[in-house]
């Protein structure tokens, strides 16, 4: 049985995709990933651990059944996924075999990262999450029909708010809390 230490990252980038090709780091939802991890690089504190370092590169060029298999192998580490929704997220095959297998097969709790939003008021108002982000989710059918399966964090892009998320052990596969719509109070 593999450790589930890894938080596995979920992102659209138009297919298909090469992470060394310079066009990736103009991929938006790309670009906020790499954020991640350059926060890492800098405070090695950062509670990220990266699942897409933990097995091969997937080249552009892959057969979708050998990419198939890498994004499996990577979410079977992962003790949770961090998905990035935005207004450029768009229900590509492989994000949608990333959300499906990681909630409906591994039952892993999802923190939602939304870019396009800075502040806890921009996710929700005293009536919950907003009309604004549950618009998003329509973005992505996979992700609306399966999130009340496990725990989810719906978050506005922000390092000190991703850095609680990531450092809650509620948050994980392990010791996840009850499944619901969770997000922080303003």
């Amino acid at each position: 049985m593999a450790y589930r230490t890894a938080n596995y990252t979920a992102f659209y980038v138009k297919e298909p995709f090469n992470e060394s090709n310079l066009g990736a780091y103009a991929t938006p939802d790309f670009i906020y990933y790499n954020q991640l991890r350059a926060w890492k690089a800098k405070d090695s504190s950062f509670p990220f651990i990266d699942a897409h370092a933990k097995t091969y590169n997937v080249r552009d060029d892959s057969a979708w059944e050998t990419l198939k298999q890498r994004l499996h192998a990577r979410l079977d580490v992962s003790k949770n996924i961090i998905l990035f929704l935005s207004e450029n997220t768009k229900n590509s095959r492989a994000l949608h075999e990333e959300i499906d297998y990681g909630i409906n097969t591994k039952g892993l709790p999802v923190i939602v990262i939304y870019p396009g939003l800075m502040e806890n008021s921009d996710v929700v108002d005293q009536f919950g999450i907003k009309q604004t982000v549950k618009t998003l989710w329509n973005k992505l059918p996979v992700f609306k029909l399966s999130m009340g399966k496990v725990a989810t964090l719906h978050i506005p892009y922000k390092q000190t708010l991703i850095t609680r998320a990531l450092n809650d052990p509620d948050l994980t596969v392990q010791k996840m809390t009850k499944s619901d719509q969770y997000y922080f109070r303003f």
